[in-house]
């Protein structure tokens, strides 16, 4: 069976690498991969040269979807990357499209794939994330999918309570856990080498996307971030850029401003998988408002801040601390998760998003399916009881 994947950004490929090897591997799978958003700009990284050098073969680049600088670009983006992705997954005829998350790149071939009749397998879907308008494009692509892989039990509930037949949801786990169970771990000595910076004793890794769907004010928030962190002098912090969400230009800009004036910050357009979780590993916390400070960093038992509201809504682990956007708020925060007492307090802890094994549990759902008899969507009710 031939199962197109698409990726559009270096968070989402990270978690998707080891099933997209295991695709590969199977003898009842035949991968076809679609690269599209911020994998193609210089800006961001050109992170398609990550995926090359990992030994994929690219079956189409959709270059119409690219970086946001407003709601209006992102519904043009959308608009002209879905006839993009209509002519790819025409051509490409695959048995059924896999999509995990939920970037607006996605809502593209989602449409595409509805109406061309491809069933899509949609990963980590169930989830809410209130401070981002990434949360309705998730429910949507789920609305859109005849299977789902959900990462906890929570949000498979969630996803049958919506109206999803429950035989076709299966809790597989969190890929950000499964991403920290496959990849080979760098020495400090060798991501010094390779980053061409000295990593110092305590390190604090910080990324923060813009909130799309709350109060927020991006400049006040990244400034706020600054101002805490340089209360840390002793810390070395690595900062990754943020996404290709509209106000993703004013965070840069700032940390450029900021890293060009601190000889221990330094600022990366993009870490690739293995070097990011490898700095993760070695970090003293995680700072900022991504997923992976939920998913990845309590399976390396590394302490979260996670400021914002981007996040709100997901389950989190006893290892998260979420704090308001305001620097006494960041300071507060980042002071008590560098303490013995609360490395302590999730010490022997089970994460919320299970164990190693999440891409093996899909690759199995892939393999058992069969895509053709799935006929078209259907609105699944609940049984009335007698």
């Amino acid at each position: 069976m031939k199962i197109a994947v698409v990726t559009g950004s270096r968070a989402e490929y990270g978690l998707l690498e080891p099933v997209l090897h295991k695709i590969e591997a199977s003898h009842a799978l035949e991968l076809q991969l679609i690269v599209t958003g911020a994998h193609l700009l210089p800006e961001f990284g050109s992170t398609v040269e990550d995926i090359r050098q990992a030994g994929f073969k690219i079956d189409r680049l959709i270059s119409e979807i690219t970086s946001a600088a407003s709601g209006a670009d992102v519904s043009r983006q959308i608009g002209a990357g879905t006839i993009a992705f209509t002519d790819a997954l025409e051509a490409l005829a695959p048995d059924a499209v896999l999509l995990v998350g939920d970037r607006y790149e996605l809502l593209a071939p989602t449409l595409a794939s509805f109406f061309l009749n491809i069933p899509i397998v949609h990963v980590h879907g169930g989830e809410i994330t209130n401070g981002a308008f990434d949360d309705a494009i998730r429910h949507a692509i789920s609305k859109f999918s005849q299977l789902h892989a959900v990462a906890a039990p929570e949000y498979a509930a969630r996803l049958i309570r919506a109206g999803e037949n429950p035989d076709s949801v299966a809790v597989v786990g969190g890929l950000g856990v499964d991403a920290v169970g496959n990849y080979e771990k760098l020495t400090r000595e060798q991501l010094e080498a390779q980053l061409g910076i000295p990593l110092g004793h305590r390190l604090l890794l910080v990324t923060y996307h813009p909130v799309t769907a709350d109060e927020h004010d991006t400049m006040a928030e990244i400034r706020s971030i600054v101002a805490a962190l340089s209360s840390f002098p002793e810390m070395t912090v690595i900062f990754t850029l943020p996404n290709a969400d509209p106000e993703n230009k004013l965070i840069s800009e700032v940390l450029t401003g900021a890293t060009s004036e601190n000889k221990k910050w330094h600022m990366f357009s993009s870490l690739g998988t293995q070097k990011y979780l490898s700095l993760l590993s070695y970090a003293s916390a995680v700072i900022g408002n991504s997923s992976s400070g939920l998913l990845e960093a309590p399976a390396l038992r590394v302490p979260t801040v996670n400021i914002g509201p981007r996040q709100s809504g997901r389950i989190q682990a006893p290892s998260v601390l979420s704090c308001g956007t305001s620097r006494r708020e960041i300071e507060s925060a980042i002071s008590i998760v560098l303490t013995s007492d609360f490395l302590s307090s999730f010490e022997g802890m089970e994460t919320p998003y299970g164990g190693v094994g999440a891409s093996d549990k899909i690759i199995s759902l892939l393999e058992s399916t069969a895509f053709g008899s799935l006929g078209y969507k259907k609105y699944w009710d609940e049984p009335e009881s007698d």
